[in-house]
């Protein structure tokens, strides 16, 4: 568990972290350089959950080693509702999610904390106004968490 104040916002308790696969941790179908180091570290204190469609179908391969449990979409054009539906059965109050695309705007908004990825695949519009913060890349994201005076300082009121 993460727990921490933010002023003005107040306590965040935190006990699972959703990550987006395609456009969040991997581009183009492979991890991002920095993400599976920075994943080991938060699953001393979160469970982690990875989602995906499998666009390029190499998620399940690409995550192994990875402290991470592995949720696969079914292939249905209903993606967003889905990782909504996941992380309301986690608790929304005590998930942080994470993501890019057009199926992660309903999940960002959502989750306690909501943090949104300009990576190389880009940022669904809808998603950057659903998210609490945007960070350029993934390990910007998760090095909130692994420091979080850092989100203490970007959220604070």
């Amino acid at each position: 568990m993460l727990k921490f104040q933010i002023p003005g916002w107040g306590d965040l308790e935190l006990h699972y972290l959703v990550l987006d696969f395609n456009g969040t941790i991997g581009c183009d179908g492979r991890i991002i350089p920095g993400v599976k180091e920075r994943l080991e570290t938060l699953s001393q204190d979160l469970d982690i959950y990875i989602i995906s469609a499998d666009t390029f179908g190499t998620c399940a391969e690409e995550c192994e080693g990875i402290p991470a449990k592995l949720h696969c979409l079914d292939n249905s054009n209903v993606g967003g509702v889905q990782k909504e539906k996941f992380v309301q059965r986690l608790g929304l109050g005590n998930v942080v999610g994470i993501g890019n695309g057009a199926n992660d705007v309903t999940m960002l908004g959502a989750c306690a904390l909501g943090i949104a990825v300009l990576g190389d695949e880009g940022l669904c519009t809808n998603a950057l106004t659903n998210a609490d913060l945007i960070v350029k890349d993934i390990c910007d994201a998760l090095d909130l968490l692994i420091y979080p005076k850092r989100l203490v300082a970007t959220l604070r009121r």
